[in-house]
Parts: C-alpha cells; structure tokens; sequence
C-alpha cells in the first residue's frame, strides 16, 4: 500500500460496478482456494497467495496471481500479506486430523494475527468455518452462532468474533461437509471411497437418513468473492447449495459407480468400519442458504454432489 495512503483511504480501483481489490489468500493453492483465486481474477481483483513450496508458487503464477511465500504458522509472512492487501480471504487450514487441536490453534493464531494487522482500517477479512456443527438433527441457518465445542476445537468463527471487535470488517463463510468438484482428493466423499475400496462395500449408518448439506467448489469460490465485496459485517454465510442429502443416498451413488454392494453398518460398529471418520459419517447436518442466497445474490449453478458421483470423478 502506498505510504502517502492512510489506512482509510485504501487503493481501490473503482469501476461502475464494482471496486477493484489487491486480495491476500491463504490456502490459495488448495481444492478450494484454487477455485476462489480463480474467481477473483476472473472478476479483475489483483490476488497475493500464500505459497509455502515452488510448486505452490508456480502454481498461482501460471494462474496469474502474485505469490507471497510463507505458511500459517509463519506469522510474519501473514502479516506481511496483510498489510499490502486491500482485504483478505483466509481459506487455509492444516488437514491433519493427527494433530487436529494443534492445527485449530494454528488456525486461531493465524486469524488474529491477520486481523491485528487489518484492525482499524475497515479492509474486510473473510474467514472459513462450516455448517456441520451449527446446528446437529435440524436445518441450520445463518443467524445460529454455536456454543465453542471442545471435542472440536476449530475456532474460526469466535477467532473472527474477537478481531471484529478491533474494528476489523469481518465475515465468515461456513462450507459444507462435501465441496465436492474435479480434483477433490481428500475431502469428505473420497474418504468414504477409499473406506468402501479397503471394506469392499459402500456403507453407511443405521437407516442411513442422517442428511449432509453441499456445494460446488466452483459455486463456494464464487460466494466468497460476494462476500468480500459485499458482506455485512459479522455476518455468516452458508455455501450450502444442497440443503440436505442422506448419507445412505450417498452411499448408492458409490456404491453403483463401483459395482459394490451397498449395506448398513449398525451404530455399535460404526468405529470399526469407518475408523476415525465414523462421527462424520453419522452426523445429521443439513443446512440452509435461503438467506445467503437472498442477501448476497448467490445462485449456485454448478453440478449437484450425486451428478458429481454419477460422472465417476471419484471413482475413475
């Protein structure tokens, strides 16, 4: 940012439309973040992505985004990023569910660290959680703000409550249980592939009636961007564009695209089939976008969860 240019008077290029931003992403070369640097630039945003490796690097130049080295648990490079951006999307996070409280407390630190840097300048910050622990067995929307849980430690959203109260234009985006589209390597529905490979069969639990909501990740990337240039600040957005969808549903369309028999797995034996994923395989989370649809003028457009199955990008 130019030194002549306080923090209230950001560089914005500004067209009949739209205001032109220098966005910072971190996790800007993950399965989402890839799609939302895409987005942005496609919209004419300038886009800074964190990059912790060459590959990563070489990835968003060919992509036609400027690279800024470092990682989550380098604070500097985060405020670095931050401090040359006009707003910031953090769409980073560890996928280490060995060290997952470890890597939630990175999470945190990360988001405070950000917003340290954005406090008093009214640069917006968009921060990830996600739908599936607001509001478990009914429809969650967005005006549900859940208690913290302990047994899941991820605090994005109370992280992003407390730099809000330094001033800073927060907003987050809860995804869904399954952002499912091309090149989604570990996301929700190819573990349960991979579990139904190693067992044989697709499962899933009791009846199977318990509900996941999902979207696209081309249709996530794009709320994103809604939300950084026109979020309400403090407010939650659900990039939920299925409201509800059985697990035993799910587990057909698997089934089916890899000639397995599709059974149920009684409760008792949930953790011996599903291991570490069984809670996640059992939860009932639908949730509804009504009002991020009719706020933020989001229309998901791209192909459904069971379309995305059904054309075998999981199981080829």
């Amino acid at each position: 940012m130019d030194k002549s240019t306080s923090l209230k008077q950001l560089i914005f290029v500004s067209t009949k439309e739209k205001t032109i931003m220098r966005v910072f992403v971190t996790g800007a070369t993950g399965f989402v973040g890839t799609a939302i640097v895409q987005e942005l630039l496609a919209a004419g945003h300038q886009v800074l992505g964190l990059a912790r490796s060459d590959a990563s690097a070489q990835k968003l130049i060919e992509a036609g985004a400027e690279v800024h080295r470092g990682d989550l648990e380098d604070l500097e490079s985060l405020r670095s990023g931050a401090a040359q951006s006009d707003g910031v999307i953090h769409a980073g996070f560890i996928h280490d569910f060995t060290r997952f409280k470890e890597v939630c407390e990175v999470d945190k630190t990360a988001i405070g660290t950000i917003g340290d840097v954005l406090a008093g300048s009214d640069r917006p910050l968009i921060v990830t959680s996600g739908t599936a622990l607001v509001s478990p067995g009914k429809p969650a929307t967005e005006d549900i703000i859940p208690p913290f849980n302990p047994a899941w430690p991820r605090a994005s959203e109370q992280a992003a409550d407390k730099v809000a109260a330094l001033g800073v234009r927060t907003a987050v985006i809860r995804l869904s249980p399954s952002v499912h589209g091309d090149d989604d390597k570990h996301g929700f529905v190819p573990i349960l592939v991979n579990i139904a490979r190693e067992k044989g069969i697709s499962a899933y639990i009791g009846d199977g009636q318990n509900r996941w909501n999902a979207v696209h990740r081309l249709d996530a990337a794009h709320l994103y961007r809604l939300a950084l240039e026109n979020a309400e600040p403090g407010a939650r957005y659900h990039a939920s564009a299925e409201e509800a969808i059985t697990v035993k549903t799910i587990a057909e369309a698997i089934g089916k695209q890899l000639n397995f028999p599709v059974v149920p797995v009684m409760p008792e034996a949930a953790a011996e089939h599903f291991g570490w994923f069984s809670q996640m395989a059992a939860i009932d989370c639908p949730a509804s976008s009504v009002w991020t649809q009719e706020n933020l003028k989001w229309r998901p457009t791209h192909a459904t969860l069971l379309t995305d199955i059904e054309n075998s990008i999981y199981t080829k």
